[in-house]
């Protein structure tokens, strides 16, 4: 017997596209690395219009995490996107590498700055940690695919950033919106610093809730205010805090000037409150049958002194708007060094500040009863000495939104310490962000609305720190009036000369005699440190003002959605403070990783998916069709499951385009068929396939990466694998090697490998690349410095248009129905063993005629045969209306080559086994059926 499979044009069983993405993904990082493929990018679009993307600095502390893998996939996949549509789009990743977590780190080894180490030493231990930790996290954001200028990052710790850090800070003193101020801040007392409102965040924590007395100093002065009050025993104003260690600060109690407030006489005393809180408080504190003795204003109490609940003094009643009837009693403890609404209103009154907590959170010496108590410990030993001195009314647990420090996870306290601040209203800097912010496209759109409210509710920024390792804030004050130097402007620059050559020791080393000369002893040098937002906040001026192959604005700031009050925030206000405009066109926002289940990604609870398992285990392009999968508008729920689903997917993308090279390894460019001369159905693949890549290209462009997956994916399953490549492969394989009808198929085959390899460059870079390598025709340069694929137009459809494919596709969907109802009745196999008749109305008959012979393959049955249905046949309707469709298993032999039944199969003595077709397609000029 005739072994006839050698002259079968069957897929190469070798070639260059195997599985095992993990192993092989490194090997790849090799070369691009050896053939230096980013630089190879820059060249190949040098001179074109620029897209910059300014990468947000991760902080330089501990292993990336799948949010970071997110995040940097995602701006790979923009940056490679906006190259294949012919921008020079550079990446300049960068890292933020001063500050308390690094110093924390460097502390647990060496000691603190002062105390067991000089303060030099500290700060280039510092250093060294944040270059390692920088080196870390480069290979595992590389290991993911991400291209960009690796070996020359921005680092915010760089000498010449530092500098750049420095004259920023120059030029928005220059342009009046720097001021220094005595204010409460949010203090972290595990740090020992201020935190601006960009490093909180708030968590559950459970307080004490105490409602506490403040008698009435002179009742005589009382009943002068508010005439006379009935009743008996003790009169006292309530107020109800949650912070007990605050109250050795109270200066003051404050009141709405407009509430009512009234006198109630409840057991042997008499609370004045606010009427409209009087039944929660009753309720609260189980006052004993309360009764309303009389009814005033507010405003009525004003300078009425009260004595403090511990102390031996007085403290006055004073009026503030921001008192109202939400909670506690409508009078408010007042303490102007722990609340900033209690700082404002003590100004109003002359009230200043008493400083009773030092940096650590400790009580200083001076301050009576709990000197040298910390202030997570005092609240305890404060109720109880309300206790004993009762005033406590009552006492008892709340568990509430508390501030913590971003960094450290622990509880904050408001503290007022003399601070730099960038002012947010001196210069009407808030009303340039808030009208800026209409100047640029977030995406998505309720960006705009989250920034505005952040915005909304801004404060002036305090930009000091009491920290070592990070950037000086190099300014000289007047020791009298506390005034900046007149030369400011030219002493920062001359500063950042120096910083540029020695690092921010240069600062804290610096006499400043050597720049003073006999002004120095009138100036006092600031040693404070910026806050870490400043220095991500300011590189639009620090790096893309400074590299000439970047610009600013730049086009697109992609972070977190936790950004709108952190970097997005602290960019604009900066760079609107220098240069009057906003630092970015557009701002796109991603949320944040959660479990199946929605939950938050957490060791505790075990759900952690390490990005760097996931790489090692799947691969990473892997991960990197999650990420594109995902819609990032919202949380983006990752699980082991979840990334099985995704490879799953993969496999069906790589297989598809696998089978296309398949077809491909004795095929070059110049035997591509003219594409009006090519077999109508490859024809229309082809313009299935421009058609697509518009829409795919328009999803880049709108930053839709989950619905570029989506198309992607069906067209492989349902347009390729579902019918096209399906009815191809009789085709390709058992038609003469050069024939038209095989070149036909094998150019519309290479044309849609030359599109969908684009397609998935960005996404699936890996995979992109290794498929390159394999296309037919010349490959020395990279995939990534490729554009968009130029797909060929036919000049004239005709009839077999993109509506009538879609026909065809659809009753082909409805013979296979019909199809594999029958193989489960036992009645027919494989396809090929059966044979089809189409009833067909008169129009679907003139529409199905056009593919003459051809239809059979379209169908991939045996026979086909379509006929006027004149309703004679009992046959039920099929999905496509006009069409029913009738199945028989066909009497004729199988041909052994191409498996059609076929009746002149045995007619030919010399190839007894054969059909007529594949005779001539082994022995003949090949097979010269009419093609559409």
């Amino acid at each position: 017997m005739t072994d006839y499979k050698g002259t079968l044009n069957l897929p190469a069983t070798e070639f260059a596209m195997k599985a095992n993405l993990a192993q092989r993904e490194p090997q790849t990082l090799a070369r691009w690395q050896k053939e230096n493929v980013y630089s190879a990018i820059r060249a190949a679009r040098a001179g074109r219009p620029q897209f910059i993307l300014h990468d947000g600095p991760p902080y330089a502390n501990g292993d990336i995490h799948i949010g970071h893998a997110v995040n940097k996939i995602l701006k790979d996949v923009i940056v490679k996107a906006k190259t294949l549509s012919g921008f020079d789009a550079p990446y300049v990743p960068g890292w933020d590498c001063h500050g308390l977590p690094i110093e924390h780190n460097v502390e647990k080894k060496i000691g603190k700055a002062g105390v067991k180490v000089d303060y030099a030493t500290f700060r280039q231990k510092c250093r060294e940690y944040a270059t390692q930790q920088v080196a870390g996290q480069k290979q595992d954001f590389i290991r993911l695919g991400v291209l960009g200028e690796w070996d020359n990052p921005y680092l915010t710790m760089n000498f010449v950033t530092e500098a750049n850090i420095v004259r920023a800070l120059g030029k928005i003193a220059q342009n009046g919106h720097l001021q220094r101020g005595f204010k409460p801040v949010y203090w972290s007392v595990v740090g020992g610093s201020a935190l601006a409102e960009t490093e909180v965040e708030y968590h559950e924590k459970t307080s004490f809730s105490i409602d506490v007395s403040f008698p009435v100093a002179n009742e005589e002065d009382l009943v002068a205010r508010i005439g006379a009050v009935s009743g008996s025993g003790p009169i006292s104003v309530i107020i109800w805090t949650t912070t007990p260690w605050t109250l050795p600060a109270n200066q003051a109690v404050s009141l709405n000037p407009e509430l009512d407030y009234v006198v109630v006489q409840t057991g042997d005393q008499r609370l004045i409150l606010a009427e409209a809180l009087l039944e929660s408080v009753s309720k609260r504190a189980q006052l004993t049958s309360p009764q309303i003795l009389t009814r005033f204003k507010g405003k009525q109490l004003e300078h009425l002194l009260l004595n403090h609940p511990f102390y031996a003094r007085q403290v006055p009643v004073i009026l503030g708007d921001h008192v109202t009837t939400d909670a506690g009693t409508g009078c408010v403890h007042t303490a102007p060094d722990h609340g900033m609404e209690d700082f404002l209103v003590a100004q109003k009154y002359q009230i200043g500040t008493l400083n009773y907590i030092d940096d650590n959170g400790n009580f200083r010496d001076f301050v009576e009863i709990f000197a040298g108590d910390h202030v997570y410990k005092v609240d305890d030993k404060v109720v109880a000495l309300l206790q004993e001195k009762g005033h406590l009314l009552h006492q008892g647990k709340i568990t509430h939104s508390y501030p913590h420090c971003w960094r450290t996870k622990t509880p904050l306290i408001y503290r007022a310490t003399p601070q730099w601040f960038v002012s947010m209203t001196k210069n009407g800097l808030l009303d340039s962000a808030k009208a800026a912010v209409d100047q640029v496209r977030w995406v998505p759109d309720w960006g705009k609305a989250r920034i505005q409210a952040m915005l909304d509710a801004s404060p002036d920024w305090c930009i000091s720190r009491q920290r070592t390792w990070g950037v000086p804030i190099t300014l000289f004050v007047h020791k009298e009036t506390q005034e900046l130097h007149p030369r400011t402007p030219e002493l920062v620059e001359q500063v950042a000369k120096k910083i540029e050559e020695k690092g921010i020791d240069a600062w804290f080393d610096l006499d400043p005699r050597e720049l003073l000369g006999d002004e120095a002893d009138q100036y006092q040098k600031v040693t404070d440190t910026l806050d870490v937002w400043f220095d991500s906040g300011v590189t639009h001026f620090a790096v893309l003002q400074q590299r000439d192959y970047l610009r600013f604005p730049a086009d697109l700031y992609l972070e977190g959605s936790d950004q709108h009050r952190g970097w997005f925030q602290s960019s604009l206000k900066t760079s609107l403070a220098i240069h009057g405009q906003p630092p970015y066109k557009q701002v796109l926002t991603h949320g944040f990783t959660v479990d199946a289940e929605g939950r938050k990604m957490s060791k505790s609870l075990g759900n952690v998916i390490p990005p760097q398992k996931v790489v090692n285990d799947l691969g990473a392009d892997v991960l990197r069709l999650w990420v594109a999968a995902t819609d990032f508008s919202g949380d983006m729920s990752v699980s082991d499951e979840i990334l099985k689903r995704t490879a799953d997917s993969y496999r069906r993308i790589r297989n598809t385009i696998r089978y296309l090279l398949s077809n491909l390894p004795d095929f070059q460019p110049e035997f591509a068929v003219h594409i009006d001369e090519m077999v109508a159905l490859d024809r229309w693949a082809v313009e299935r396939t421009a058609q697509l890549q518009k829409e795919i290209i328009a999803c880049y462009d709108n930053y839709q990466f989950h619905l570029i997956y989506q198309k992607l994916h069906n067209f492989c399953v349902v347009d390729l694998g579902a019918f096209y490549l399906d009815i191809t492969k009789d085709r390709v394989y058992t038609t003469k090697a050069d024939s038209a009808a095989r070149r036909s198929a094998q150019t519309a085959q290479y044309h849609i490998a030359e599109a969908l390899v684009r397609w998935i460059a960005p996404i699936l870079s890996f995979t992109a690349d290794e498929i390159w390598q394999t296309l037919p025709g010349d490959r020395s340069s990279s995939i990534f410095a490729q554009e968009w694929y130029q797909l060929p137009e036919a000049s004239n459809v005709g009839a077999m248009d993109f509506a009538f494919w879609q026909f065809v596709s659809d009753v082909k969907a409805a013979v296979n129905k019909e199809l594999e109802a029958k193989r489960n009745q036992g009645l027919v196999g494989k396809s090929l063993e059966a044979e089809v008749t189409l009833l067909c109305s008169s129009e679907n008959l003139q529409k199905l005629s056009l593919l003459g012979e051809e239809l059979r393959f379209v169908l991939m049955t045996s026979k086909a045969h379509i006929q006027l249905d004149d309703g004679a046949l009992d046959v039920n309707k099929s999905d496509v209306p006009g069409i029913r469709v009738v199945i028989e298993p066909t009497s004729a032999p199988k041909c052994v080559r191409c498996w059609h039944h076929s009746k002149d199969v045995g007619t030919h003595s010399a190839h007894p086994e054969l059909c007529g077709r594949c005779v001539e397609n082994v022995d003949g000029t090949g097979e010269s059926r009419l093609y559409a």
